[in-house]
C-alpha cells in the first residue's frame, strides 16, 4: 500500500505530466491551424495563431514553477529527479515549438499578401509527418515508452528529406520565374520551420530517453565546427566567404552565409567568382532566421557593421568575429577598379577564413 509520502509525490508527478500534455496539444492545434491558413488562404486563423501564442508562453512558465516547487518539496531521488530534469527541458521545446507555429503564420501573412500560386501539397506532406511526431514525442513522455521515443526519433531523417526536396522546388520554380523572390523567402521559412518541430520533437524524445533508461544520446552523434558569414543582403561578401571556405573541403565543418535583408546575387559577384572558379550564379540568398541549426553555430563572422543588428545580444557559446570589408558589388568606376575592389575583398576573406580554419584545426592553412 501506497505510503502518504509516495501518494503526494505521485499526485504532482501527474500533475506536471498533465500540463505537459496540454501544452503540447496547444502546440498542435496551433500547427494544425497554421496548415489551415495556408490551405484556405484565411488571414483569421494566422493572426489567431500569433496571438494565442501568449497560452504557450503562460503555461512553460507554470510548468518551470511546478517543476522547481516538485524539486524544492519532494527533494525526488533517480528516476523522479530525472523526470523533473527531462520535464523543464522537454518544456522547453515545446515553447520553442509554440514560437515556430507563430513564425509560420506571421510567414502566411506575408504569402497571402503577395496572392501567388505556392505548392501547398508539400507543406501539407511536411505538417503531416512533423505534427504527428509532436504528438508521438510527448505520449512517449508522459507513458514513459522507451520504444516509442525511439521510433519517433527515426522519423526525423523523412521529414529531412521532404524539407530538403520542397525547397529544391522552390527553388526551381524561382530561378523559372514561376515563383517571385518575394514568395522564396516565406515559403523556405515555413518548411524550415515545419521541419524544426520535427527536431523539437526529437529533442523530446531523447529527453524522455534519458529519464526511462539514465542514458543520455541528446549529443551521441559528433558534431561538425559551424560557421556562418553575415552581411547585409547575403548578395556579395557572405556569398563569396561561404564559397571560398566551401572549397577548402574540409568534412568537419559547416559553412553558410546569410544576410539581414536577403537579395539576389549580383551580377558582379556571379561574374567575378566564375573568374576564380566559383559557381555561385545558382546560390540563392537567404536571412539569417532562415539558417537551419542556427543555435548550434560555433563562430558567426560579421562582413559588414550592419550585420552586427541580426544579433542585438551574443548567442551563448558563440564566437563574433567582426571581418567588416567593403562591399565591392557598390563600387562606381571602370571596370579596372570594380575588379581591383572584388580582388581586394576576396584577397580579405580568404586570408581570414585560412587564418581560422587553421587555428581551428590546429594547423597551417597555406
Amino acid at each position: 500500500m501506497a505510503t502518504h509520502l509516495e501518494e503526494s509525490l505521485q499526485r504532482e508527478v501527474d500533475r506536471i505530466r498533465g500540463k505537459v500534455t496540454e501544452m503540447s496539444a496547444l502546440g498542435e492545434k496551433a500547427l494544425l491551424d497554421c496548415v489551415k491558413a495556408l490551405e484556405d488562404h484565411n488571414r483569421q486563423t494566422a493572426y489567431t495563431v500569433i496571438l494565442r501564442d501568449q497560452y504557450i508562453d503562460e503555461l512553460e512558465r507554470e510548468i518551470d514553477r511546478l517543476c522547481l516547487e516538485f524539486i524544492v518539496r519532494q527533494q525526488p531521488m533517480a528516476g523522479h529527479l530525472r523526470f523533473a530534469y527531462a520535464t523543464i527541458k522537454i518544456n522547453l521545446e515545446l515553447e520553442r515549438v509554440g514560437d515556430y507555429a507563430e513564425s509560420i503564420a506571421r510567414q502566411t501573412l506575408k504569402l497571402l499578401d503577395l496572392n501567388v500560386p505556392f505548392p501547398i501539397e508539400r507543406i501539407q506532406e511536411l505538417a503531416d509527418l512533423s505534427i504527428p511526431m509532436l504528438r508521438d514525442a510527448t505520449q512517449a513522455f508522459v507513458d514513459q515508452d522507451a520504444d516509442l521515443a525511439r521510433a519517433t526519433i527515426e522519423t526525423e531523417q523523412i521529414v529531412d528529406l521532404l524539407k530538403s526536396r520542397l525547397n529544391k522546388d522552390l527553388i526551381t520554380l524561382f530561378r523559372d520565374d514561376k515563383l517571385p523572390f518575394e514568395a522564396l523567402n516565406p515559403l523556405t521559412m515555413i518548411s524550415r520551420r515545419f521541419e524544426r518541430v520535427s527536431d523539437q520533437a526529437s529533442n523530446i524524445c531523447m529527453e524522455t530517453l534519458y529519464m526511462c533508461t539514465g542514458e543520455y544520446v541528446k549529443h551521441a552523434r559528433a558534431e561538425a565546427f559551424r560557421v556562418l558569414f553575415v552581411d547585409e543582403h547575403n548578395a556579395c561578401r557572405s556569398q563569396m566567404a561561404e564559397a571560398i571556405a566551401r572549397s577548402l573541403n574540409q568534412p568537419k565543418f559547416i559553412f553558410t552565409s546569410a544576410g539581414l535583408d536577403p537579395q539576389p546575387l549580383t551580377p558582379g559577384t556571379a561574374g567575378f567568382m566564375k573568374e576564380q572558379g566559383f559557381d555561385v550564379a545558382r546560390m540563392v540568398p537567404k536571412a539569417v532566421n532562415q539558417v537551419p541549426n542556427l543555435d548550434h553555430y560555433h563562430v558567426i563572422v560579421l562582413l559588414a557593421p550592419e550585420a552586427k543588428n541580426s544579433f542585438p545580444q551574443k548567442p551563448r557559446k558563440v564566437a563574433m568575429l567582426d571581418w567588416s570589408v567593403a562591399d565591392p558589388s557598390q563600387t562606381e568606376g571602370t571596370p579596372a577598379e570594380v575588379n581591383a575592389a572584388y580582388q581586394g575583398t576576396y584577397q580579405f576573406i580568404q586570408q581570414h577564413i585560412n587564418d581560422l580554419v587553421g587555428a581551428i584545426l590546429g594547423e597551417n592553412m597555406d
